[in-house]
């Protein structure tokens, strides 16, 4: 069946479903064979079972090394280092398990939202059944309070209104209509179609069924949920390029080594492979996972508890730090959701209303002061109250509606007057709802023996029925004023009233446009959220772009971004034009346009994927299930959780539990410091595990005893990793974190000082240890306590360069105390080195000797000047960057 079902004839509509009446409906016979052919109306997925989910894990070189090396001590009787370096290999899988297992349940979400039962016409009767019945052609039954159960042609409309704010981001319900749309529309203005998921609000109406299950739109979302292949972080890029790139390197290296070994006969080949283990170990930084999820899940559990976010995987929250572009819905994301009236015309004054949102507080003011009630604005008032059947609720504290939101923009303002609670002084006798084909709403009411009919809809309608009342009515002036609030990216309402006889007891058509006496305009607005605007303000001078996408009009979302300060020039385009582009104008568009008006779920996910092509780092913020697509294409989905839709928030990876789009730069700001600490993790981590290489390579190069043991050296590496380097956690934010740019995707990790700095780091901590050991060996120290000595050099040597490695201030300056908790961490390492050193039960695992005075004596003097020289160079380093900027001055 053509899916531009907008376009479609009912008369051929009934043709192509070979049925005479629409209320006759589909034969049972015929309702049976198309089940068969086109299958049940309900979305399938497919889940991954948890045991692939887990063995996914050691598809990493770092853990295939591991598990080579495990193996082969193993097989060389060492089966205590066996042990321990399985333990390391099988606790790093688990860390990315729990992460991937807590993914997202997008799907299950999706399908929940497909009604459960249908109202159809079969065999000439209405009845009820299961939604996964319904087949096309089906006809459908629709009334007030039900959920559209497939995507249906709309047959006959009475007042029928569906909300499909999470399916195109419309705030408003949608008026729903039977004629044919011969052009090509944006999927909110197919005023025709009824979409799956969907909930009727008003009136009623019947419409056949033309899509089922997953070739419903929000069929098509689920099946663009389940079809996206996240890419990887940033981050996650990076420490696999440089896990993989370290572990190429050691292993080359251990392989020449190795035959080296062979070639010059060192040692036996058990003696030999088991030195090469502890070469491959030592220099393997097994800590690497490790630190790297305990600074992530250290910013994960900060952001929940300081800032009102939830994130469902560590990595995302770094990922914010580096995003180059944030694209965002507009309803209930940059803007409040929630209609306000903002500007009152009445006669020749013009007249404010301050407060925003549904919540009943503000004032009336004209020249930024509160104004007096008269007589023409209280009747202006009652005619916006009065003409509304929409329903204004307090719910502890939090202001809502039952209804349209432009009626409660109406309820809200009368409230700003008068006190929510109070009943009004008219009688209600009658009403006249709102109905598409003549754009307003009318009510009946009376008042000390005087009957009145209050008016509220279209401008247009209202200034025909204020001409047929006065000659003389300045219609054109009225429609410039209309105008000049469009432009404005405001919908316009208009209200008026007339005095009818006493006898008058029911509303007609002909009663209203015999003349009307016009009372003004309103202009409304969904109003920007307050805290957005600062919030922009940041993210943009921290050098991220902010892309409005929305189902709004072009005029709207351009006017709302101005106000915003999304951009200093806007650039808009919609979903239409959009889809017209090629895969290179498309790339270009996204990052030339800041808003994109009526677009649809597919271009949500289309301009994502276009700014990824373009290298940009993208998040997508969002709340309606028209989002999850993008929300998981994007390399972070963010999503609202107050009014965030489920599927949103599970194709999310973030969640802001107050719905403040303001948490992103907060968000930003602690990404960024995040990265920079475990930046600094990774260049702490690496020295001291290339040391421990280059000490068992010269051992084994100069035909010397192995000075270290395997699981001596996984002690060094994971102990510090989740002791030690733990401290670079709590490291706060450099100064101008928020004025640099974001980092280039693909952009190196370290630069050509770092991996000098890297370098003579290790050759340093090799050299010192190996000193120190000889000394040590020439004065008649066992092997035991000579090999106790230099774990413990080591150590100190990780513990002073901490001090060096954590700012790019001197250590010590003034920056020295600017983390207690590094001396917390620094007094455990130093007490769990001395349970290893003296308790006899870990003597005996790690092979380790009790130490006297001097040995820790020397043990601090190795540490003290290894921070001497890493500080010396610093302080070279920092002379030049200021050399640097004075220049640029």
């Amino acid at each position: 069946m053509d899916r531009k079902n907008y376009q479609i004839d009912l008369q051929e509509l009934t043709k192509q479903n070979n049925i005479q009446d629409f209320e006759q409906g589909l034969s049972t016979k015929e309702a049976n064979k198309r089940l068969e052919e086109f299958g049940p109306n309900k979305l399938e997925s497919e889940k991954t079972p948890k045991w692939k989910m887990f063995l996914r894990q050691f598809n990493n070189m770092v853990i295939y090394v591991l598990i080579i090396a495990a193996i082969i001590t193993l097989v060389l009787g060492h089966y205590s280092d066996s042990i321990i370096i399985g333990l390391v290999v099988i606790i790093n899988s688990l860390i990315g398990y729990f992460q991937e297992a807590s993914a997202s349940n997008a799907l299950e979400r999706i399908k929940e939202m497909l009604s459960i039962n249908a109202t159809v016409y079969r065999d000439g009767q209405r009845k009820e059944i299961s939604a996964e019945e319904l087949v096309p052609g089906d006809t459908v039954f629709l009334e007030a309070g039900d959920n559209v159960p497939a995507d249906l042609r709309i047959i006959n409309s009475d007042n029928l209104r569906i909300q499909e704010s999470s399916l195109t981001g419309e705030t408003n319900s949608v008026e729903k209509i039977s004629d044919v749309i011969s052009k090509e529309v944006a999927l909110a203005d197919q005023v025709n179609m009824a979409f799956a998921s969907t909930a009727v609000t008003k009136g009623s109406g019947l419409g056949s069924v033309v899509a089922t299950a997953e070739k419903t739109e929000i069929g098509k979302i689920s099946a663009e949920v389940s079809s996206v292949k996240k890419r990887k972080t940033p981050l996650m890029q990076v420490i696999d390029k440089l896990g993989s790139s370290v572990s190429y390197f050691i292993v080359a290296a251990a392989i020449v080594t190795f035959f080296i070994g062979l070639l010059f006969n060192v040692y036996s080949i058990s003696v030999l492979s088991m030195a090469i283990v502890s070469m491959v170990v030592g220099t393997i930084p097994e800590g690497l996972p490790a630190t790297t999820s305990v600074i992530l899940a250290k910013g994960v559990n900060d952001m929940a508890k300081n800032q009102n976010t939830i994130i469902k995987t560590l990595p995302a929250v770094e990922t914010l730090g580096s995003v180059d572009v944030i694209a965002t819905d507009k309803t209930g994301t940059l803007t409040k959701n929630e209609m306000t009236v903002t500007d009152i015309v009445i006669g020749d004054e013009n007249f404010q209303v301050t407060g925003i949102g549904y919540e009943p507080v503000g004032d009336i003011v004209k020249n930024e002061q509160p104004v007096e009630i008269d007589e023409k604005m209280q009747l202006f008032l009652e005619s916006g109250y009065q003409a509304n059947d929409t329903h204004l609720n307090n719910d502890n504290g939090k202001w809502n509606i039952a209804g349209e939101p432009t009626d409660g923009a109406f309820l809200s303002l009368y409230h700003k007057v008068f006190p929510h609670g109070e009943d009004s002084n008219y009688q209600k006798i009658d009403i006249l709802p709102f109905d598409s084909d003549f754009r307003y709403i009318a009510r009946l009411v009376r008042k000390d023996d005087q009957n009145y009919l209050f008016v509220k809809g279209s401008p247009d309608k209202l200034f025909q029925m204020a001409k047929n009342n006065d000659d003389n009515f300045a219609q054109d002036t009225w429609s410039n004023r209309v105008k000049e609030f469009s432009k404005d990216g405001k919908r316009v309402i208009a209200v008026g009233y007339k005095k009818v006889s006493d006898e008058t007891t029911s509303i007609t058509h002909d009663l209203i446009n015999n003349g009307l006496n016009f009372l003004g305009l309103a202009a409304i607005i969904d109003p920007p959220r307050e805290e957005v605007i600062d919030a922009l303000k940041e993210i943009r001078s921290a050098g991220v772009e902010v892309k409005m996408i929305t189902g709004d009009s072009p005029i709207t979302a351009s006017a709302i971004g101005e106000k915003l300060g999304l951009a200093d020039k806007i650039n808009a385009i919609t979903g239409p034009e959009w889809d017209k582009l090629s895969d290179e104008e498309r790339i270009k568009a996204a990052d030339e346009n800041q808003v994109f008006a009526r677009t649809t779920p597919g271009n949500k996910i289309e301009i994502i994927e276009a700014l990824q092509k373009n290298n940009k780092v993208t998040a997508m913020t969002g709340d309606g299930v028209n989002d999850a697509p993008a929300l998981k294409q994007a390399d972070i989905g963010v999503s609202m959780g107050i009014k965030g839709t489920d599927v949103a928030k599970d194709s999310a990876d973030m969640i802001l539990t107050d719905d403040n789009f303001a948490t992103i730069s907060k968000a930003i700001r602690e990404g960024r410091r995040i990265f920079d600490n475990i930046k600094k993790s990774i260049l702490y981590l690496l020295p001291i595990s290339f040391s421990e290489g280059l000490i068992i390579a010269y051992a084994i190069l100069t035909k010397s005893e192995i000075p270290l043991h395997p699981t001596q050296l996984l002690w060094i590496n994971m102990v510090s990793a989740i002791t030690i380097q733990f401290a670079l956690t709590f490291e706060p934010a450099e100064a101008g974190i928020m004025k640099r740019p974001p980092r280039k995707t693909g952009a190196k990790l370290m630069s050509r000082h770092d991996l000098f700095q890297v370098t003579y780091v290790s050759i340093l901590m090799a050299v010192v240890s190996l000193v120190i050991d000889a000394f040590l060996r020439g004065n008649g120290v066992s092997a035991v306590i000579s090999s106790t000595t230099m774990i413990n050099v080591l150590i100190m040597g990780k513990i002073f360069y901490l001090f060096n490695i954590r700012s790019q201030k001197s250590a010590f300056s003034k920056n020295f105390l600017s983390n207690p908790k590094a001396f917390y961490f620094v007094g455990l390492m130093l007490l769990l080195q001395v349970i290893l050193t003296y308790v006899p039960f870990m003597q005996g695992i790690f092979y380790t000797g009790s130490l006297g005075m001097m040995e820790w004596g020397l043990a601090i003097v190795g540490g003290f000047i290894v921070l001497i020289i890493a500080e010396f160079d610093k302080y070279i380093r920092n002379l030049k960057l200021k050399g640097q900027f004075q220049l640029l001055e």
